[in-house]
């Protein structure tokens, strides 16, 4: 069975502003997943580590829902 290879190009900004994002490209899918995670897991990480006071639960949620509505991802 022929396996069908694909590129895929994940644009992840700072904030929707952002001009400069950062970009990778990944010719595994699940390699792709992984990395997201890893970074939407960091940005979350770093927000609560940096937040003056304790974070609930929706919040958490808010903020995990932001990061990933900064990510593009793109088959090239």
């Amino acid at each position: 069975m022929k396996r069908i290879y694909r590129t895929y190009k994940v644009i992840y900004a700072i904030d929707h502003l952002d001009n400069n994002p950062i970009i990778k490209k990944f010719d595994d899918f699940d390699e792709m997943q992984d990395w997201i995670s890893e970074e939407v897991n960091n940005r979350v990480q770093w927000s609560i580590d940096h937040s003056p006071h304790s974070i609930s639960e929706d919040e958490l949620q808010g903020i995990e829902q932001e990061e990933y509505s900064l990510i593009t991802i793109q088959e090239i």
